[in-house]
């Protein structure tokens, strides 16, 4: 089967004429071409590049001389100068050698003598601190000593005593200065069947109550028998506490010398009993300043609280005076009313009885005019009529014989 291949047209450069060829004599001719071109601009490149390369050859060679020229002498100048420096470095190495050793010789002959005076003043510290030490010791040895010969020879009552004096003496030696209005005496009043140790309260300069703390002091000697605990006691200070109308309550305790919680500071019982602390002596002062500080704050509100108190107290008096007014009224109007009622019932009964006697009299009035009436119809006729004794005796008054004797 036969394929028409196709042509192509080619314009000469030369003459500008234009043949047509087909497809294999065009890929003929244009192979021919970029042959001859490709060899031709090989050869031409590669005698450019080896011109070039000649070129950079002599360059590189002309370069390198002149550097290593330059190279040649900055090396022996650096080297006469490095000659003069190793010369100099020379002497000042061993100056400096010498200085070193000069100054680690003084650091370590200063450094044996600190560490010698150290050890010195070590000795002499610990000496003085174990004898310090040693001394405190002794002292509290004594101290402790001391203190069990006094409480063996105290009764429970002396010893609690002793606690109260201790309380009273640091409370009374800061008064003037920390607490100066304020009242710490011991409760003698046992009108309710007891009564606490002390009673603390502070007022401000209108007199309005700050704070207010009933105080019981507790403690026992080591040879008592029947040891007594802190919760022994709290009932019947809250019952003191109320009675006395003191806001807080606190037990100043030496009891349970061996309790952690009593050890640890100041300890709340709240869960037990309302506003209630139990203390180590040591806290003392500390719990009475905690509590009037924190009552400080809530002074301007109690003040406010009083006024209003103090203006219904007024309300309160004026509506009181006005129902006892009006009680006292009602009652007099009462009772004035049931003597009026009783003066009406009396005047009636007057009355009813004037009445009564009215009418009786004038019934007798009645009686009285038929008697006269009677009275004025009798005769010695009438008299005399059926009684001749009368007759001869009034006839005889007379002196004349009666008619009927005739």
């Amino acid at each position: 089967m036969n394929t028409k291949q196709a042509e192509y047209e080619i314009i000469c450069p030369h003459c500008k004429k234009a043949f047509k060829i087909d497809e294999a004599g065009y890929a003929d001719i244009l192979k021919q071409v970029r042959d001859s071109d490709f060899e031709k601009q090989l050869r031409e490149r590669l005698e450019l590049a080896e011109q070039d390369k000649q070129n950079a050859i002599e360059l590189a060679r002309a370069k390198t001389a002149s550097e290593l020229q330059k190279v040649a002498s900055g090396k022996d100048a650096e080297i006469q100068a490095l000659k003069a420096k190793l010369d100099n470095s020379n002497i000042a190495q061993k100056l400096a050698i010498t200085e070193a050793v000069s100054a680690l010789e003084k650091e370590r002959d200063a450094l044996k003598n600190g560490l010698e005076r150290i050890g010195l003043e070590k000795n002499l510290a610990e000496k003085s601190l174990k004898d310090k030490y040693e001394t405190q010791i002794k002292d509290r040895d004594d101290t402790i000593e001391r203190l069990r010969d006094m409480k063996a020879r105290l009764s429970t009552k002396m010893v609690g005593e002793t606690l109260e004096q201790h309380c009273e003496t640091e409370f009374n030696r800061i008064r003037a200065t920390a607490f100066p209005r304020a009242y710490f005496e011991k409760d003698n009043d046992a009108r309710t069947g007891s009564k606490g140790d002390y009673i603390f309260r502070d007022s401000d300069e209108a007199n309005t109550e700050i704070v207010s703390i009933m105080f019981e002091m507790k403690n026992e000697s080591d040879a008592t028998t029947a040891k007594k605990k802190n919760e022994d006691f709290l009932k019947e200070l809250d019952k003191d506490r109320a009675e006395k109308g003191c806001e807080y309550a606190v037990l100043v305790s030496l009891l349970e010398p061996d309790g952690e919680l009593y050890n640890t500071g100041i300890v709340d019982v709240f869960h037990r009993y309302p506003k209630m602390y139990v203390i180590r002596p040591q806290f003392f002062i500390p719990i009475i300043t905690l509590l009037r500080n924190a009552a400080l704050n809530a002074l301007k509100y109690k003040t406010e609280l009083a006024l209003v108190k103090a203006q219904n107290i007024d309300i309160t008096n004026f509506e009181t005076q006005l129902e006892t007014f009006k009680t006292a009224f009602a009652k007099n109007y009462d009772l004035a009313s049931r003597r009026f009622q009783t003066a009406i019932e009396e005047i009636d009964k007057s009355i009813d009885h004037l009445q009564k006697t009215k009418d009786a009299l004038l019934g007798t009035d009645r009686n009285l005019r038929l008697a006269h009436d009677k009275a004025q119809d009798v005769t010695i006729k009438k008299l005399t009529r059926g009684n001749p004794t009368m007759a001869a005796r009034f006839a005889e008054l007379e002196g004349h014989e009666p008619a009927d004797a005739k």
